[in-house]
This record gives C-alpha cells, sequence and structure tokens, in this order.
C-alpha cells in the first residue's frame, strides 16, 4: 500500500492543476445542488416494533384522519400583572389569535376557557394546536400563521410564547464554532511556524467540510435528514480533515528536512504518513457506518453522512495536499513566524524534544505512570453509574427562546408534567364487553399514586347524551379509547420514565381480564422505549464495530496486544467523557459556564454517539503514535528504546492534532443547541481523556513494561494476515532505501 499511496502523492504532485481543479469543481457544484434540490430536516424520532410506535400505528389504522404523532404547538397566554385573562377584552384578544393559526394542516387548537387550561389565578392559559402531519411537512403558510398569531394578543398588551415541535428549528453555526478554527490556526502555527504551510491542512480541511455538508444538504431535497446531522459531519470533517492533513504536512516537512526533492518529498509523506491516515480514516468509517447496525433512521443518518465527511476527508489529504504542496514549490516558507520555533521533532540536532524528556518519565516510572493514569480515569468515570437518557424536550432549549418560556410558563402554573402526558390506549378489538375494559384500564391507571396529577379517562358525563352516544360510537367502529395521564414530573425526569413502566405494570392484567390490549404511548414514552431499544442494541453495536477494527489493528500491527491495549484504552476514554458529560449536564457540575440552564437527563443518544465517534478518533491516535514505534521496532530498535523514540518522533504532531480537534468540538459546545452542546462537549473531554491520559501515558508505560512481548503474533497468524506494509518496507524496497524490512526482533517475537 506505501508503494501505491507514494504513486499517487507523486501523481498529484505533478498533475497538480487538474488534481486542484478537480476538488474545487466538485465544491462548486455541489454547492450550486444545495441551493436547487435542498429540502426539510426533521427531529423525530422513531423506532418501528416497540410499544408507543405500534400505539400510534393503531389510531392511525382504525381512525385514518387522526394523527397522533402529528406536530404539536402549545401556545401560552399569559396577562399583566393585576390583569386576567378572563376579563372580556383579554378573552377576545385570545381568541382571535388561536384563530389566526387555522391553516391547511391544522387539525384543531383547543381553547383554553372551554378545556379548562386556565391557571388557578386566572393571568396565564394554553391551547394545544394539533396538525395533521409532522413538523417536516408542514408548509411554510402553516408555519408563518402559527408565528403570526400571537400579534393580536400581543397588541393587546399580553404575553405570548410558542413551544412545541411544530416551529422545530434548525440549529445554525455561528461565531463560537469560528473559536475551534481560530484555535486550530494557532495550533498550525505552532506546530509549522509558516503561513502557508498552517494554511494548507485549514484549506483542504475547509474544502472537504464544504463538499461534505453541501451533500448532506442536497440530499435533504431526496431523504428525510435529521437537523443535527450536517452539524454533526461539519463538526467531524473539520476535525478530522485539519489532523489528516497535518501528519501528512509533518512527515512532508520531514523529508524536505532530509534532503529530498519536493515531490520526492510529497511521495514519501503520503506514502508513509499517508498509510496511517488511511487506516485511521477507515476505523472511524467503521465506527460511524457501524451506527445503522441499531436501527434508528436517525442515528443510521448521522453516522452515514458524517462517515462520508470523513472518507472525503482522507481523499483530499492524499491528493489534494500533494498537490497544493506542488503548486507551492519553494514557497513552503513562506510567512514564516520570526518568534516561532518549531524544529522537525526528527531533527536530532536540536536537543531532547520534550516529546522524548516525557516518553523517558513514563517509561522510567511505568508501572506508577499506568496505576496513577488508570486510578484518573476510574474516578471520572464514576458518574457513569447513575447516567439517565431521555428524549430532548422544549426545558432544555436554550433560556429565554420561545419554545423554553412556553415550557416554563406551563411549568410554573399547571405543574411540569403538563408539557409531558402520558396517553394510554385500549384496544377494545379483542374484548367481548369494550366498555368494562375500558373501565377496567382506568381504574388500574387511577390506582397508581406515585407521581400521578391527574387522570382523564374518556367516560364521558352521562348526563351528556351527545358524548355518551359519540363515545359508545367510538368504540363500536375505531374499536379504541384513550386515557390521558398528567405526571406530576417533567417529560425528562427520571420518576416520568419510571412512571411509564408503573402504568404498564398496571395494567398488564387488563387483556388476561377482559381481552383488551392496552398500550402506553405519548413523545415520553417514545423516549422510554427508544433509550431500553439502545441499550439492547449496543452490546451488538460494540461487538460488530470493536471487533471489525480489532481485526483491522492486528492485520496493521502484526500483534495481538496491541489491539487489545488499544480498545481497552477506548473503554477508558468512554468512561471518562460520559462520567464528565453525567456530572455537567445531569449533576449540574460547573454547568454555567458552558451555558447549561437547566441539568437533567442525558440525551438519549449521546452514549451511543459518543461511543461510536470516540473509537475511531482513539483508533486515530493509536494508528499515529503506535504505528511510528513499530517502525523503529522492525527497523531495528529494542522494544522499549522502539516506544521511546516512536512517541519522540510522533508526540508532537499528536498534541497538535489532539489540541485541534478539542478545540473544534469544545466550540461546539459553547453553542445554543443542548444536542450539539453535549456532542461537543463529550467529544472534547473524551479526546482530552484519550490523546492524553490514554495514548500518551497509559501507552506507553504499559507497552515499556510488556517489552518485546507486545509485539508478539503467533508464526501462522503471522502468515495468514496479509501485509498492509504500514512502515513502507515495499515503498523502501522500490526506492532502493537500506533499511531491513524484518530484523531479528521481529523474527524471534513471531515464532
Amino acid at each position: 500500500m506505501a508503494w501505491y499511496l507514494y504513486r499517487l502523492g507523486r501523481w498529484s504532485f505533478r498533475r497538480r492543476r487538474i488534481v486542484i481543479s478537480f476538488w474545487i469543481g466538485l465544491l462548486l457544484l455541489m454547492g450550486v445542488a444545495s441551493t436547487t434540490l435542498q429540502g426539510k430536516t426533521s427531529d423525530t424520532f422513531t423506532l418501528p416494533g416497540i410499544e408507543s410506535v405500534d400505539a400510534f400505528e393503531l389510531i392511525k389504522e382504525r381512525t385514518p384522519d387522526a394523527a397522533p404523532d402529528g406536530a404539536t404547538a402549545r401556545v401560552v397566554f399569559q396577562a399583566p400583572e393585576g390583569e386576567k385573562l378572563t376579563s372580556a377584552d383579554n378573552k377576545k384578544a385570545v381568541a382571535e389569535s388561536l384563530a389566526a393559526i387555522d391553516s391547511k394542516n391544522v387539525v384543531g387548537a383547543t381553547d383554553p376557557f372551554e378545556t379548562g387550561t386556565v391557571s388557578k389565578d386566572g393571568r396565564t392559559a394554553y391551547s394545544t394546536v394539533s396538525y395533521a402531519t409532522q413538523s417536516i411537512d408542514l408548509t411554510d403558510a402553516d408555519k408563518e400563521a402559527l408565528e403570526k398569531s400571537p400579534e393580536v394578543a400581543e397588541e393587546a398588551g399580553l404575553k405570548v410564547a410558542i413551544g412545541g415541535d411544530a416551529l422545530q428549528e434548525i440549529p445554525e453555526q455561528g461565531l463560537t464554532e469560528l473559536l475551534g478554527v481560530g484555535i486550530a490556526i494557532i495550533v498550525l502555527l505552532i506546530t509549522f511556524g509558516s503561513l502557508l504551510l498552517a494554511g494548507m491542512p485549514l484549506l483542504t480541511a475547509l474544502i472537504g467540510v464544504g463538499i461534505g455538508v453541501t451533500g448532506i444538504t442536497t440530499a435533504t431535497g431526496f431523504i428525510d435528514l435529521g437537523s443535527s446531522t450536517p452539524t454533526l459531519a461539519l463538526m467531524l470533517g473539520l476535525a478530522v480533515g485539519i489532523d489528516y492533513a497535518l501528519f501528512i504536512t509533518s512527515r512532508y516537512r520531514h523529508e524536505i528536512h532530509v534532503g529530498r526533492s519536493q515531490e520526492e518529498a510529497a511521495g514519501r509523506a503520503v506514502g508513509t504518513a499517508g498509510s496511517a491516515v488511511v487506516f485511521a480514516g477507515l476505523t472511524v468509517v467503521i465506527a460511524l457506518a457501524g451506527l445503522s447496525v441499531v436501527n434508528i433512521n436517525f442515528l443510521t443518518q448521522m453516522g452515514l453522512a458524517a462517515s462520508a465527511t470523513v472518507a472525503i476527508a482522507v481523499l483530499i489529504a492524499l491528493t489534494l495536499l500533494p498537490a497544493l504542496l506542488g503548486a507551492a514549490r519553494k514557497r513552503t516558507g513562506w510567512g514564516k513566524v520570526p518568534f516561532i520555533k518549531a524544529p522537525d521533532p526528527e531533527d536530532e540536532t536540536v536537543g531532547t524534544t520534550a516529546g522524548r524528556r516525557w516518553a523517558d518519565l513514563i517509561t522510567k516510572h511505568r508501572i506508577k505512570a499506568l496505576v496513577g493514569g488508570l486510578a484518573v480515569a476510574g474516578v471520572v468515570s464514576i458518574p457513569v453509574a447513575s447516567m439517565q437518557l431521555a428524549l430532548p424536550d422544549d426545558g432544555t432549549a436554550a433560556e429565554g427562546t420561545g419554545p423554553r418560556v412556553a415550557y416554563d410558563l406551563i411549568a410554573e402554573n399547571f405543574g411540569a408534567g403538563t408539557n409531558g402526558p402520558l396517553l394510554v390506549v385500549v384496544d377494545t378489538k379483542g374484548a367481548d364487553d369494550p366498555a368494562e375494559a375500558v373501565d377496567l384500564a382506568a381504574q388500574k391507571v387511577q390506582g397508581i399514586e406515585k407521581d400521578v396529577a391527574a387522570v382523564v379517562p374518556p367516560t364521558p358525563d352521562p348526563a351528556d347524551e351527545k358524548a355518551v352516544a359519540a363515545y359508545e360510537a367510538q368504540l363500536e367502529g375505531a374499536q379504541y379509547a384513550t386515557i390521558t395521564v398528567i405526571p406530576k414530573s417533567g417529560p425528562s425526569d427520571a420518576d416520568t420514565q419510571a412512571l411509564v413502566d408503573d402504568i404498564r405494570e398496571a395494567v398488564g392484567t387488563v387483556e388476561a381480564d377482559t381481552g383488551a390490549t392496552v398500550y402506553v404511548t405519548g413523545q415520553t414514552a417514545v423516549g422510554v422505549d427508544i433509550s431500553e431499544e439502545l441499550a439492547k442494541a449496543f452490546p451488538k453495536y460494540l461487538l460488530v464495530v470493536v471487533g471489525l477494527a480489532f481485526i483491522l489493528l492486528m492485520i496493521v500491527f502484526r500483534s495481538i496486544l496491541v489491539p487489545i491495549k488499544a480498545v481497552l484504552g477506548f473503554l477508558l476514554s468512554v468512561g471518562v467523557s460520559l462520567g464528565a458529560t453525567v456530572a455537567v449536564f445531569q449533576w449540574g457540575w460547573a454547568a454555567d459556564l458552558l451555558g447549561v440552564d437547566t441539568s437533567g437527563p442525558v440525551l438519549f443518544m449521546l452514549p451511543l454517539l459518543l461511543t461510536g465517534i470516540l473509537f475511531g478518533l482513539a483508533m486515530d491516535y493509536e494508528v499515529f503514535l503506535v504505528s511510528r514505534m513499530r517502525e523503529e521496532f522492525v527497523h531495528g530498535r529494542p522494544a522499549k528504546e522502539s516506544v521511546v523514540f516512536g512517541f519522540q518522533y510522533g508526540a508532537r504532531v499528536v498534541t497538535a492534532a489532539a489540541a485541534i480537534m478539542i478545540g473544534v468540538f469544545g466550540s461546539f459546545a459553547l453553542g445554543d443547541e443542548i444536542i450539539i452542546k453535549s456532542i461537543g462537549f463529550g467529544l472534547a473531554v473524551g479526546v482530552l481523556a484519550d490523546a492524553f491520559l490514554v495514548r500518551m501515558m497509559i501507552v506507553p508505560a504499559f507497552m515499556a513494561l510488556m517489552g518485546d512481548r507486545m509485539w508478539w503474533l503467533p508464526r501462522w497468524l503471522d502468515k495468514v494476515l496479509p501485509n498492509l506494509d504500514i512502515e513502507g518496507e515495499s515503498l523502501a524496497r522500490h526506492t532502493g532505501d537500506s533499511v531491513a524490512g524484518t530484523t531479528p526482533e521481529r523474527e524471534r517475537i513471531s515464532s
């Protein structure tokens, strides 16, 4: 592989105009396509085959005009201090505002004065607006009518806030994300000391991200994608794009330093560092694409989109970067910063580097370093034991936004549970006495005392003959009835999640007693069901992704212990990442520093998403750092010395790469959107732990402790596994370098 990549690097260097024109042309083409074909995004979380979703399907099947999972909006009105909404003028203003909401897809808007959704002091009321379609399918006219509806009430002096998913906003990138780019520029300048060399990794990364994100935006015109999908692709594409180009550029500078020509240096940089980039990128792609095994559309889309962006970053690093180096020729030192010294880590004339001193310290005190690193990782991971998962809701929206104001007003005046009612659906199709089955189900639910604020059974007032007739007709025709349960706690609270299980347990005997089937649904129940399904799918995901990566790493490093150590180190990084995330977002520790207004359960998909992304990134550092150690080992150095020298040569560039990733991910953690904020924070902490605690402390300590045994591989397995040549042995043979391909150490360890 090294030889083919070497040839690709030299070809790109020579055919720079063709290569640069291709990538720029593709960027422009995707940009035009995204502006003309762009569609809408949706954050609807569904998973076929779970109880809560089956209940929605039952309602739609029996009553086709109903839309139980359609978009909803909650319009909250509040009168000024000293006034009441029940006054004639205010009541009229509320009615006119609700009438203005009427549009094509509106099923109905409840009248708070008829439904009783007016607070005890008479100042606050809310109306629930139901739509026939999900938020992604709402027309511009639907949304415009909803947005303008408060105007009449506001002119009358009322405060109006709109919550729910009908006005679902798409996360936008702001100034905080530019902070990550700024950090990347500073790190690259310190690493290379030249404006031109520092700018190349950033330029190639931005082109790759531009192609990836515009491609995803174009895809929204054909398929439904989550609103966070482009942002995740941007986050990952920018981070890995800079890092991959950084590794190749660093190797190019070294080859120039030892006297190679520009074209030869570009070829060798792509042939050596490029091999590590290919396998590092492949592990990231495997980890992200592996999210599809969970069978949740939202996660599958995010994983595939992000993995495609990473693949583009790899291709650009292997082709566009050497083409740009060819265009720059001898001007790569242009823009040299006079006060920054950026020596080649492999230049032994500059004296002992910080990386060498650190490697000597760790290998000398390897047992203490190993135990200390494990202890730190274990302590930070403790909060994971109390982690709670939930769907995001308006209660986690940024403070001051419409959804958050509406949520808080309802919680303060009607109870937090009013923001997330549960729906109990009684399927009476198999019941001998449908009315009796519904009554029994209602009694079972009403018997639950913990965390139940109110139960609204479907049975009408016997004195209301029309209501009774309609109820009986529904039982006879649609053959189902619904019971509404208002919890005391908020939608994402642990008590509400427990209530879902309590209701299911309470109504568990209804089918045996009456023949009716009872379902518990609602957005909170959907979140509980999806979280449970994720927990079931998680072992399968780990088995597939970790298993494939283990095989890949065993082929790359030709060792049994290296991939085992890599996987165990990754688990430590995930533990630290999730532990810190729970401490900040669930426990509220230092939440104010990140702008987290309200602590609560962790985003339901975060553990799986962080695991997938961090696994790929952890393998990045494993490949980049340990491949350099292996290169030293197979070229003749003893095992302990190969750790020290490999660390010395690779530490500077790995440190720079990690700093860039932390800066990029950390900048997203400063945004307002809670999903992106939690993902950015978790990834920043995970990279910090993996790069500096695991790969630069625990790994070298463990490898020094194991010595030659680290590179042991059974001879029969060595013959079976393909030789992917990540150390560049084939390149050395083709170019005539006097570098041994197989040393006595390797022969002995393989025996």
